[in-house]
């Protein structure tokens, strides 16, 4: 489509959004002015894209059966036999579904977006493995863009654990774990933003590594934001880990997170004595609130063994450890915010590759929860109550029908709206999600402004004395130091947390109760309560 100049009225409305009083005839002498670069932008489309490279045949695959996919940890089964020889030869992998394989379809666990686009190119560390005689055989469950720590968020539903069924994998590298503990594969690809490889190598009993920044190129995966973005190893020995390593590792001139990459053939190391190394432990670590003592205990018991293999082993300090998550919470919530839907999901000015394909599918997803939104007001009232509105009819490209006006509950003196159904799930307006929902949402705005806010004096606040004064004073405001401008972070922080909900609804309340419905269809998982509020805390 060729490039053409907006309206003299969007130029107004964009003057609007910018704190500027336009006029109709300053919108006119500046389009006259604009009009010069026209035939540049014109040009730069014509120019022929360069996708990513494909150097080995390969069929689209398929979508296996439930019998076939015991766990629900396959999204696309395929086969794309590398080189002959290497050092994965005989080599069986299953590639993170955020990650690009040319010509097999990819969702990044998210339905009502992704679901039917197909890569043009292949991720370079899917080149590699290609290259060193790996087989790729198929495309694991990740969760709904890649943004949760547990195993109940993806469009696919609940994966299950294979080492503990009726327990989470964790995630958000979901499939990638349970297909090494079920054998169906020897490696996998994870990547890893704020644990999405750990969490599930934890849960499961495996082996991930989260690699140095920039050590793995993100060429051609799916980020949440340039400067979190991490590909890595799985496996379910150190063996492997270190041998999968060595293939991605290294600079592909292309991906801008990688500068002065130094790699080891890290398969050398293995066995090798550790007398001499250094081993840093973070005092702030341990005793967290969400820590379990035994994880603790564990921790410091291996600290002697170590010191009696001849490594060195000395205690440090790093105060802000333990605001390290409110830390990353603001800045991920917001950076994936901008990259999945303000820049299509691979960001803006960075340096690297620009998969257009991917840009484009992304590229319409406000028109589509537009339409969404429209249907489902269209034909809820010819449901069944709490029955939700077949996929097909959001489909149909209906006339768009006027949206209905919110429902409020009325009650100790307020009016509060209520969270409207999600269209993907059955029955999620019942109140005890509507609770759950308004709950969370209070949780993520005062965890924000509390961990975000700033004190006269400038430092973060400390928030156990905070606690304590608003116990002392019986009231939840006690104790809160000004918000000042960090009021506007935590209000983004919480709304970008509602990123993988990608619905028309109140977002943190349509996310939530995403997650709770897939956690009531995993009806057998212990302490139901325990890992329902995991599972919250994951996703916020």
């Amino acid at each position: 489509m060729a490039f053409e100049l907006p309206s003299n009225d969007m130029v107004r409305r964009l003057g609007a959004d910018l704190g500027m009083d336009i006029s109709e005839e300053y919108a006119r002498e500046f389009l006259e002015f604009a009009q010069v670069f026209v035939p540049d932008f014109r040009l730069v489309e014509r120019l022929p894209d360069e996708p990513l490279p494909v150097k080995y045949p390969r069929t689209p695959g398929t979508r296996p059966e439930p019998a076939d996919n015991p766990y629900n940890a396959w999204y696309m089964r395929t086969r794309i036999q590398g080189a002959a020889t290497g050092k994965l030869a005989g080599k069986r992998l299953a590639i993170k579904d955020n990650v690009c394989v040319a010509g097999v379809p990819m969702m990044n666990g998210v339905s009502s977006i992704l679901e039917g686009h197909v890569p043009d190119g292949d991720a370079m560390i899917v080149t590699r493995i290609l290259d060193a005689g790996g087989e790729i055989v198929g495309k694991s469950v990740c969760e709904y863009f890649s943004f949760s720590g547990g195993s109940a968020t993806s469009a696919t539903g609940p994966v299950i654990s294979p080492r503990n069924p009726g327990h989470t994998p964790g995630g958000s590298s979901t499939g990638s774990a349970a297909l090494l503990v079920a054998g169906e594969v020897d490696l996998a690809i994870g990547a890893d933003q704020a644990g999405s490889i750990r969490i599930p190598a934890s849960f499961s009993g495996i082996v991930g590594l989260k690699p140095t920044f920039g050590l793995v190129p993100y060429t051609g995966i799916m980020g949440l934001d340039y400067g979190i973005d991490h590909a890595g190893p799985m496996a379910r020995d150190v063996a492997g880990c270190a041998l999968l390593l060595e293939v991605i590792a290294g600079e592909d001139g292309i991906d801008g997170r990688q500068r002065n990459v130094v790699v080891s053939p890290y398969t050398e190391a293995l066995g090798q004595r550790i007398a001499g190394l250094r081993i840093g432990v973070v005092r702030e670590s341990f005793g967290l609130p969400e820590s379990h003592a035994g994880s603790d205990q564990a921790v410091r018991a291996a600290l002697p063994v170590l010191q009696q293999l001849g490594a060195i082993v000395e205690e440090i300090s790093i105060p802000w450890h333990r605001h390290g998550m409110p830390l990353w919470g603001a800045l991920a919530n917001e950076g994936a915010f901008h990259t999945l839907l303000g820049a299509h999901g691979v960001g803006r000015h960075g340096i690297g590759a620009y998969p257009l394909s991917l840009i484009t599918a992304l590229s319409g997803w406000r028109a589509r929860q537009r339409a969404a939104a429209h249907a489902q007001g269209r034909h809820a009232a010819r449901l069944p109550p709490g029955q939700a509105v077949p996929g097909s009819l959001l489909r149909e490209g209906a006339e768009p029908a006027p949206a209905a006006a919110p429902r409020v509950r009325r009650g100790a003196g307020k009016v509060r709206p209520v969270a409207d159904a999600d269209p993907a799930i059955p029955n999620a307006a019942d109140p005890v999600r509507r609770r759950i929902a308004r709950r969370g949402a209070a949780a993520q705005l005062d965890h924000a402004r509390e961990h975000l806010a700033v004190r006269p004096d400038g430092p973060p606040g400390d928030l156990g004395a905070l606690r304590r004064n608003r116990r002392q004073a019986g009231r939840p405001d006690a104790g809160r130091p000004a918000l000042r401008r960090n009021d506007g972070v935590a209000r983004r922080a919480c709304l970008g947390a509602a990123l993988k909900s990608g619905c028309a609804q109140t977002p943190p309340a349509c996310s939530i109760a995403a997650t709770v419905s897939n956690l009531r269809r995993q009806r057998s998982l212990a302490a139901p309560a325990r890992s329902a509020a995991s599972m919250l805390r994951h996703a916020a």
